[in-house]
């Protein structure tokens, strides 16, 4: 399913979902972050996805990990949450979702690389090389937030 994302544009579609989504960034010991490029949009980006019932929120981070990635993580802290209305995600199916995303820290303890039906590549990427990456800028925010570590507090907007 396609995706096409809106921040802070007049002729976005009005929202008429929310869901709870989490992002992970999981930083190896090398420093390097674990990248995702989406198969819905071809840009890259933390993996994470929708929450769901019966699960806890941090069961989510590692299953969405694990699932796009093949990585298995462990959840270290929260970094920021994401709200903010002006940033919408239009579906193909119809489904127009405003933000709703909580960023995780994570460390990888387990897993080789792998993709995913989501995923069309994934690989551990060096701070330094992300400004090579398509990367949408509210997905940039949360990796600046997730890397200031000397933020004492989650981002909340």
């Amino acid at each position: 399913m396609g995706r096409i994302d809106y921040l802070h544009d007049p002729d976005a579609p009005p929202a008429n979902s929310v869901v709870p989504s989490v992002v992970a960034y999981v930083e190896n010991d090398a420093g390097q972050i674990l990248m995702i490029q989406r198969s819905d949009n071809g840009r890259w980006a933390l993996p994470g996805g929708g929450h769901d019932a019966g699960e806890s929120i941090s069961d989510t981070v590692v299953r969405e990990v694990w699932e796009e990635t093949g990585i298995k993580a462990e959840v270290v802290s929260m970094s920021g949450i994401y709200t903010d209305p002006g940033h919408v995600m239009q579906y193909d199916d119809g489904e127009v979702r405003q933000q709703f995303s909580i960023c995780f820290r994570a460390c990888p303890v387990d897993g080789e690389l792998r993709t995913s039906y989501e995923t069309t590549q994934v690989r551990w990427v060096d701070p330094a090389d992300l400004s090579k990456l398509d990367i949408h800028p509210t997905m940039r925010l949360r990796i600046e937030h997730a890397m200031d570590r000397a933020r004492t507090t989650p981002y909340i907007g």
